[in-house]
């Protein structure tokens, strides 16, 4: 009796952990799909979004730019209006 409660609460966690990561991948698909931000490389660095993980996404005076990886976040931080100007330039 005891074992069948564990292999039922270890499939039902199975299960459910399954079913959040098929959700959470259709969730950044989705967003990916209808993502509007218009440039695919880092305004600091110029390297590809998404090379190096997760872009980092910064929000400055109601302009979202995203950056490569962390190491960026203290050159945006020196000069933020000139990067947020790059963005709004490719839009």
């Amino acid at each position: 009796m005891k074992l069948t409660k564990t292999l039922i609460a270890t499939t039902a966690a199975a299960m459910f952990l399954g079913l959040t990561a098929c959700t959470e991948k259709e969730a950044a698909e989705e967003t990916a799909s209808t993502d509007t931000y218009p440039l695919k490389t880092c305004v600091v660095s110029g390297e590809e979004l998404g090379g190096m993980g997760e872009p980092v996404v910064m929000e400055h005076e109601g302009t979202t730019v995203k950056l490569c990886c962390k190491e960026c976040i203290d050159k945006f931080e020196a000069n933020p209006s000139k990067y947020v100007a790059m963005v709004k330039a490719a839009q």
